[in-house]
């Protein structure tokens, strides 16, 4: 009997850019026309009047919590009403209350960090690595971001050199260990194209389980992305270890020549050309804080 070589693996079929959880989509369908996102616009942040009066240094305290991530600044003046926020050891409650950047403010008696928190999705280009810094690499992602804000921030995870496709750089330490911890499960999908046309037994081993030199390894799903053009297949993937998605399909002999990131914990590139960025917005960020990862 002659299989259907779109249900492979698992069953799930491959979404490509836009892949959403729980849906079974045209990996080939193009996206709906849409108000086309300012990928290079700086972002700014509001200063309230009361700081730009004082020293520079100066913030007032609701927005120093809510700059920590720890709620809106309306939330904040609730919490400093309680009587929840002290200032180096000492309650407040006093609205308008303003501190310095040097400060110890605290919230259940944790330190918070002051600093705005910033997220950005990249679409990356091949030859670009992955890393803050390197005196090695003639270009690396930073430079992609290099006016996105004034915030240092930092990619969560790596694509290799070659690789290209979605990568989020944050400032958000908390958020980067959630996504980047194996317990997490936080779901990416690439689209690869190999240098052959794919056996149809290999894509379903790739579900089923293989083992490499650092242990066994199985994809979430795996399936041809093109019914007329075997050399393409999607695969969804958990694990996090280097190269692992090039490693499985050198295992069956094949050359990935090109292999692009589409989905990662909940977010698409869709929208985003290759090469340019935009932030996240404030719902995808909820999101991403709340584990929703799938």
């Amino acid at each position: 009997m002659k299989k259907d070589i779109n249900k492979r693996g698992s069953g799930k079929r491959f979404d490509g850019d836009n892949a959403k959880p729980r849906e079974r989509k045209d990996f080939n369908r193009k996206p709906q026309a849409d108000k086309t996102p300012d990928f290079t616009k700086k972002k700014t942040f509001k200063k309230d009047t009361n700081e730009t009066k004082g020293a520079s240094d100066n913030v007032r305290l609701n927005r120093y919590v809510a700059n920590a991530g720890v709620c809106s600044r309306r939330d904040a003046d609730v919490l400093i009403a309680k009587g929840e926020i002290t200032v180096n050891g000492k309650v407040v409650t006093q609205m308008g209350t303003t501190v310095s950047l040097k400060d110890d403010v605290r919230y259940n008696g944790n330190r918070l960090n002051p600093e705005e928190k910033v997220y950005v999705l990249l679409n990356k280009p091949k030859d670009y690595v992955t890393t803050v810094e390197d005196k090695h690499a003639k270009k690396t992602v930073m430079d992609l971001v290099a006016d996105a804000c004034e915030q240092r921030i930092y990619p969560v995870g790596r694509l290799d050199k070659q690789t290209t496709g979605l990568l989020l750089l944050t400032n958000d330490g908390e958020l980067t260990k959630t996504l980047t911890h194996p317990k997490y499960n936080a779901k990416k999908i690439y689209h690869v194209y190999a240098d052959k046309p794919v056996f149809a037994n290999h894509v379903d081993q790739l579900a089923s389980g293989i083992t490499l030199e650092d242990g066994p390894i199985h994809a979430d799903a795996a399936s041809f992305v093109d019914k007329d053009d075997k050399s393409q297949v999607g695969i969804e993937i958990h694990s996090g270890r280097n190269r692992i998605v090039r490693r499985m399909f050198e295992y069956f002999g094949y050359k990935v020549m090109k292999l692009d990131r589409v989905y990662f914990a909940g977010l698409t590139k869709q929208g985003v050309p290759r090469g340019k960025w935009r932030f996240l917005t404030d719902k995808e960020v909820t999101r991403l804080k709340a584990g929703l990862l799938k």
